[in-house]
């Protein structure tokens, strides 16, 4: 197994495709199915729910009773989200610096750094951005460990 596939950074453009059926929907299916049966940990920054439903909301497909649903299908899976603080911070700061990425987009790549993770995303910018580190992956390569 490579470097962090046990532990999974997740990032908003994978988790909105858990809820829209768009290009890579099921690789991002498989990972959370991968989740649910326990073979892989996944963990996010704590700005993931945020980003996932202002991204469904601005999509248009869905309303207020089915983003509240959203809201709750996100918090039941319990996906371990971390606050920005102590090493994380400094990390994630450093690579927004370094990168010319916005704080947010930098949190999953510095969380991926901080715990040994790999991050799994959609955002071909993201991954441009991420790639040169070795801890990045788009999701369409995902496989089932």
């Amino acid at each position: 197994m490579e470097r962090g596939e046990r532990k999974v950074v997740v990032d908003a453009s994978v988790a909105v495709k858990w809820f829209v059926e768009e290009e890579y929907t099921r690789e991002a299916l498989l990972l959370r199915e991968s989740y649910l049966e326990g073979l892989v940990e996944l963990i996010a920054p704590c700005l993931l729910p945020y980003e996932v439903l202002n991204a469904l909301k601005y999509s248009a497909a869905f309303g207020e009773d089915e983003l509240k649903e959203i809201a709750s299908a996100l918090e039941s899976l319990q996906i371990r989200l971390y606050s920005l603080e102590g090493n994380y911070a400094a990390t994630t700061i450093e690579v927004a610096m370094r990168s010319g990425l916005t704080i947010y987009d930098a949190s999953y790549i510095g969380l991926a750094l901080v715990e040994k993770a790999t991050l799994y995303t959609a955002d071909e910018k993201l991954l441009k951005k991420a790639g040169s580190l070795g801890i990045a992956k788009h999701i369409r390569d995902y496989k089932v460990p």
